[in-house]
This record gives C-alpha cells, sequence and structure tokens, in this order.
C-alpha cells in the first residue's frame, strides 16, 4: 500500500505549524469517507496516517482557522493517488493571505 505524508511551514513565522489538524478522506461513489487523521508534530509534520492508500482521490483538510489562520479558516487539496507509488508527501506553505502546495519527496 501507499503512504502519505505531510509538512505544513507557516511562511508568515518562518516555523513549523506545530499542532495543526489534518483530517484526510477518500472520494469512494461520489462521498467522502474519513480515512485518517493526525496532528502536526513539532517540526510542522504528519509522517504517516493511520491507514495505507491504494489508488483514488483524496483530500486532506488542514483546519488552519484554529491554528490561528482567520482568513482561511480550511485549506482543502484534493490528490490523485496511484496505488503503486510507495510514498508521496504533500507539504502545504501558509502564510496569513495566501497558501501553496506540491508534490514533495
Amino acid at each position: 500500500m501507499t503512504s502519505l505524508s505531510t509538512h505544513v511551514l507557516d511562511t508568515g513565522s518562518g516555523l513549523p505549524a506545530v499542532g495543526l489538524e489534518v483530517v484526510v478522506e477518500k472520494l469512494v461513489d461520489g462521498d467522502w469517507i474519513g480515512h485518517g487523521e493526525g496532528t502536526t508534530d513539532v517540526n510542522g509534520r504528519i509522517v504517516g496516517f493511520s491507514k495505507g492508500f491504494g489508488s483514488g482521490t483524496y483530500r486532506l483538510r488542514f483546519d488552519t482557522g484554529a491554528y490561528g489562520n482567520p482568513f482561511y479558516p480550511e485549506v482543502v487539496i484534493v490528490v490523485s493517488l496511484d496505488g503503486d507509488e510507495d510514498h508521496y508527501h504533500v507539504p502545504l506553505l501558509l502564510s496569513p493571505y495566501g497558501f501553496s502546495t506540491y508534490r514533495g519527496s
């Protein structure tokens, strides 16, 4: 099975985003089904979510409002994973009025 990780950096402070909650859901027959969750550690990382990931469409929901970003209360990233890949890393760069993401290594 494929693994998934994330890393959140607060580019406004220049520090990792510590304690940010992330929920992962999988699209199944038109519905989003819970597939894992985690909270970023002292380095802003979630190394692995609770379940393995097969091929399909997934969304990562970052609770940026609870982290302290009132302009973006939630950041949602939807990705399509290939179950034949070993690992996917989806970082989030977050600032008070912007964010970006990319496929990491």
